[in-house]
Order: structure tokens, then C-alpha cells, then sequence
């Protein structure tokens, strides 16, 4: 495994933690700024996300510290890494910091989907803040 494999971006959202924790928790919500799927803030929940053109990827939350920490595998059985989200309240806002470790850089799925992902995210959350606005 390559050393740096893993891609961490951060985004200051003029929303409560509260807010913020649902949007990441809530399925309804979840579904309008990144994928369909029956995620829960519950440790050993199994769920799948709805990924469009790259299929359904089976996923399980791992760690939760409510509205602090959510933390699950993501496509196991093909990519395996894990997303972690945390939540540091900042004034009136949260600053969220994604983190997506795991990435197999010795394998070509695991290269093509780092670089893919590590130009996705940052529109991912820019889509999770317009949702926050828009259910605000």
C-alpha cells in the first residue's frame, strides 16, 4: 500500500451541528446531495448507497458520536475504504471535515477511484451545503 492514500477535504457550513448531522444521517436528505441509501447513525448498521453509473456499494457504520462523528466502510468487497465525517462547531456554523482513507494505490480501481473521488468531494460537499440552504 502507498502511503498517502487517503483524501481529506474540509468545508466551513453556516448551519448548526444539528442540521449538519441530519443532512448526513437523514436518508431523505442524504439522497439529495449525494446518494440514495438507508443510512442510520447506528453502529453495525449495513446499508447501500446508490451510486448512479458505479452501482450499489454495500457499506457499514463502524463509529458514531452523534453529531460529532460518523464513520463507515464504504464499498466493501471492491474498494473497502472508510468515510469518516466530523463535526467541530464554529460560531453559529459547523466545520465539517470528510475523511476517505483506505485507498488500495497498488491496484488500478484503487488509483482511478482516488483521483476520481479526490476531485469529487469537494463538489459533494458544495452540494450538501446548497441542500442545507435550501432545507434551512
Amino acid at each position: 500500500m502507498t502511503e498517502n492514500n487517503t483524501i481529506t477535504c474540509e468545508k466551513f457550513l453556516p448551519h448548526p451541528p444539528a442540521a449538519v448531522w441530519k443532512a448526513l444521517t437523514d436518508p431523505d436528505l442524504h439522497a439529495r446531495w449525494w446518494a440514495a441509501g438507508d443510512i442510520k447513525p447506528v453502529a453495525g448498521h449495513r446499508f447501500t448507497l446508490d451510486m448512479g453509473t458505479f452501482g450499489s456499494q454495500p457499506c457499514e457504520v463502524t463509529e458514531v458520536d452523534d453529531q460529532r462523528l460518523l464513520a463507515y466502510r464504504f464499498a466493501e468487497g471492491s474498494l473497502d475504504t472508510t468515510i469518516t465525517w466530523t463535526l467541530h462547531p464554529e460560531g453559529e456554523g459547523t466545520r465539517l471535515v470528510l475523511t476517505h482513507a483506505g485507498f488500495d494505490l497498488d491496484s488500478a480501481i484503487g488509483r482511478q477511484a482516488y483521483a476520481g473521488m479526490g476531485k469529487g468531494w469537494p463538489h459533494v460537499l458544495n452540494r450538501l451545503d446548497s441542500t442545507l440552504a435550501e432545507t434551512a
